[in-house]
């Protein structure tokens, strides 16, 4: 559901709806002085369409993270001079992946 709905909002028209709704809003709240209730509606939306949509951005991240790293994992078991132990070392622990930076900066100052 998540995946869909991420496709659905990142889409430009949903921004021009969402941009419409505000117009219209302000336009119906205009000739009523923006009374309390009406204001409330629009902080009630906007902070239950928020909500959502971080979890919508969080998933929709994840899964680019994870399909990079898939991509990635195949293009080194392909390549016979990559090291094969950097695949999926995103799963490794902090202090690994600590050592495997010191090691390629250490390289890098030798070049």
């Amino acid at each position: 559901m998540l995946h869909r709905l991420g496709e659905i909002v990142g889409r430009s028209a949903t921004g021009v709806v969402a941009s419409t709704l505000v117009v219209v809003w302000a336009v119906i709240g205009l000739p009523t002085g923006f009374a309390t209730w009406w204001a409330t509606v629009l902080y009630s939306t906007t902070a239950s369409v928020t909500f959502v949509m971080v979890f919508v951005i969080q998933h929709t991240q994840a899964r680019q993270t994870a399909a990079t790293q898939r991509k990635l994992d195949e293009l080194i078991r392909v390549t016979t001079t990559a090291d094969d132990a950097l695949i999926a070392v995103e799963e490794s622990t902090d202090a690994h992946l600590d050592q495997l930076t010191e090691l390629t900066v250490a390289e890098r100052e030798w070049d």
